[in-house]
């Protein structure tokens, strides 16, 4: 029913028994999306919005990006990734990989819409957002602000991506 109200792909946040649904849905024709690292829906059992990907965690998230593109996964979303790790991944895995703080080695970029234009609620900012509307001063500015910095490869950078 998605896919005939006009979706395009469904995303399934993680790996381990999220495999078996992953096959399931792409056996039927479902194009899936897998987004690693930091799950927002999970975020509460990461301990909050905390970097994933550190020591030997790394080698499981390549392990788990590995395996969700053998299951079928046709994109990888790396969320608060560190950017060796991310780029690794992304150099690996033969299928597009779209990074949010997970530094420039990914194929594409991604923020939400609220982090780009600053608007925080009071909540304390990850690293890896810029406020794009400080620059851009209306919120097509900020779009177009955000979306020529990744094309030239400015966006991001060391100040907001995490190292090793």
């Amino acid at each position: 029913q998605l896919l005939q109200a006009g979706a395009e792909m469904v995303k399934i946040e993680g790996a381990g028994h999220k495999l078996e649904v992953i096959r399931y849905l792409v056996e039927r024709e479902i194009p899936v999306c897998s987004h690693l690292g930091l799950t927002p829906q999970s975020v509460l059992r990461f301990g909050g919005y905390k970097v994933q990907g550190r020591g030997e965690a790394g080698e499981q998230l390549r392990r788990d990006a590995q395996a969700v593109v053998d299951a079928g996964a046709s994109l990888v979303v790396l969320e608060c990734v560190p950017t060796p790790i991310a780029a690794q991944i992304s150099a690996a895995i033969g299928v597009p990989t779209i990074g949010i703080g997970a530094g420039p080695g990914c194929d594409g970029q991604v923020l939400v819409m609220h982090d780009m234009l600053g608007l925080d609620s009071g909540h304390r900012r990850p690293k890896f957002v810029k406020d794009f509307l400080a620059e851009g001063g209306s919120v097509a500015g900020a779009v177009r602000a955000y979306a020529q910095a990744v094309r030239e490869g400015s966006f991001p950078d060391a100040e907001h991506a995490y190292a090793a």
